[in-house]
């Protein structure tokens, strides 16, 4: 579908004219290292769940171990940290304190309970996903369902009914997914490109629409 919509965009391969110079050859090495943790430590992950499904091993522990290497061994630890993201990751921070204090409030929960819907049927789950990740974007979105569908003990098949949900949500509209805005946001620094909230829905709606319709074959089939 995007090569029904942008054709020219498919006609020219991405051309690196020559592989750029490692200038911290121990950096280098110290995200080697970190790289290959986090490749064994999803790994690990993987097999615990299916091995011992009640052993918790979080993901933010894969994330800080990975981290170790680079922030322990590298002299430029300072000027790494200080080229994070901060806005982002302080945006996240605030999106997800907001959905616990929603939830806390019991507003969501019965402003539902009015819709009188199966909150855990698959179709529902899928459809309620979508749209309301419009509003306050996909990862914030789980975490206020999350909790939800916990009480009324969902299935296997209505959680990857909310994962395939969230998923999709960010290819209706650009605010659909958080990962989006800081594309968009990055191009209009870099580049000074952007993509406008119309033209992103011109092609998000009938793809979002391809999509749900795929997912509720593959859901039915599971």
């Amino acid at each position: 579908m995007l090569k029904l919509y942008y054709p020219r965009f498919f006609r020219n391969r991405l051309q690196i004219s020559e592989a750029p110079v490692i200038q911290d050859k121990n950096l280098a090495w110290l995200c080697k290292i970190s790289l290959s943790l986090l490749a064994f430590l999803i790994a690990a992950k993987i097999i615990l769940v299916i091995a011992i499904p009640s052993f918790e091993f979080r993901l933010t522990y894969i994330a800080l171990i990975s981290a170790l290497p680079v922030l322990a061994g590298s002299r430029r630890r300072l000027k790494i940290l200080k080229g994070l993201d901060w806005s982002t990751l302080v945006f996240f921070a605030a999106m997800f304190v907001l959905m616990a204090s929603v939830w806390g409030s019991g507003v969501f929960q019965s402003a539902l309970a009015r819709l009188d819907l199966n909150l855990a049927g698959q179709g529902v789950v899928l459809g309620i996903s979508v749209v309301l990740s419009q509003f306050i974007s996909n990862v914030p979105m789980v975490a206020l369902y999350l909790p939800l569908l916990g009480q009324t003990g969902a299935s296997t098949g209505t959680l990857m009914a909310l994962a395939a949900g969230s998923t999709i949500a960010g290819n209706l509209t650009i605010l659909g997914a958080a990962s989006n805005v800081i594309i968009i946001q990055s191009c209009e620094n870099r580049c000074e490109e952007t993509i406008t909230f119309w033209e992103f829905l011109r092609i998000g709606f009938p793809l979002t629409a391809v999509n749900v319709l795929v997912y509720l074959v593959f859901l039915r089939l599971v």
